[in-house]
């Protein structure tokens, strides 16, 4: 380790430095990285102590006479460890250009934009987002910077809705989520249709979202004819809820598909017959079919079933008929 004149180290950290600065900011309680975090001055340090290195070695590769060291600049830095004054290096002839923080370079966090695309990719409004930037990063971002940043998603979405689908598909689960969203400042219901394939390998595959106020047969129409121009020939079995006449929308574009209601809606259509105090035990039981490793399995499972509730189910059934 090298010590110049002003008793300051170039090149690694010493211990009494690490002792003093982020060991004692840890005992105090600081966090370790945001604003006033315990790792900004090592950063600062081990940046600055790198510039000199760059500069001494650009010094003695220059062939030009008599350049020479020609004091220090300082400029803001932004890191993920918090915000602090950085003390660059200059040579006489201006020629020094240093490469791990460069002249213009304000910001050591390049990963900035994709954490405020992921936040807003979360449902994160800009006020959050510009908050949690500041706390994490010191640097505070406008409205404006985020909706900039942003606004470079809709390329990349538009690609992603409009790129070609395989021609067949085991199955398809097509179904319509429900959420609160602000618009024009007031909190609304919308709908998001959404469509999770399972291609021929197994695999699963997100195959579009679409937006709209309500969940209705004519919009999933809408969806399907999509899907049709985007490739795909044909679905074996499309899985869905209760939705009244989405069969028959989904019989009129793929006319040989396989329409079955999903689990969860049998389930919940099956407990329509069951006594509330026996719904915990025929749960139990029904689980064993729809969670069976094989068909024989699950097979095995549905005539315990039948033996077990078969009798009562049919009274409830009646019951409710009645």
């Amino acid at each position: 380790m090298e010590e110049n004149k002003n008793n300051s180290y170039v090149g690694l950290v010493d211990y009494k430095f690490l002792e003093e600065n982020i060991l004692c900011s840890i005992r105090l309680g600081k966090p370790l990285t945001g604003k006033g975090g315990a790792l900004t001055p090592l950063i600062k340090k081990l940046l600055e102590a790198s510039l000199e290195g760059e500069m001494a070695h650009h010094l003695s590769s220059d062939s030009t006479e008599n350049n020479r060291r020609n004091g220090k600049s300082s400029k803001t830095l932004r890191t993920s460890s918090g915000s602090f004054d950085l003390l660059t290096p200059r040579d006489r002839t201006g020629s020094f250009d240093p490469q791990i923080v460069k002249k213009r370079q304000t910001s050591l966090h390049p990963e900035l934009e994709s954490k405020i695309l992921s936040m807003f990719s979360s449902g994160m409004s800009y006020k959050s987002i510009a908050v949690h930037v500041e706390e994490i990063y010191d640097h505070k971002v406008s409205a404006a910077e985020i909706s900039s940043i942003t606004d470079s998603l809709l390329p990349i979405i538009n690609e992603w809705r409009n790129r070609p689908l395989q021609s067949v598909y085991p199955i398809v689960f097509m179904d319509g989520i429900f959420f609160k969203v602000k618009e024009d400042g007031r909190c609304v219901s919308k709908c998001m249709y959404t469509l999770l394939g399972i291609d021929q390998e197994g695999k699963k595959e997100v195959l579009g979202f679409y937006l709209s106020e309500s969940e209705w047969a004519n919009f999933w129409l809408g969806v399907l004819n999509e899907l049709k121009e985007r490739g795909v020939e044909d679905i074996l079995i499309a899985c869905v809820d209760g939705l009244k006449s989405f069969p028959s929308a989904i019989n009129s574009v793929f006319p040989n598909a396989q329409v079955q209601v999903c689990v969860v809606h049998q389930i919940r259509n099956s407990l329509k017959y069951v006594a509330s105090k026996d719904v915990k035990r025929f749960l139990t039981d029904l689980k064993q079919i729809y969670q069976a490793s094989s068909k024989e399995v699950a097979e095995h499972y549905l005539l315990e079933l039948e033996e077990k509730w078969g009798g009562e189910v049919s009274n409830s059934y009646q019951i409710l008929a009645k």
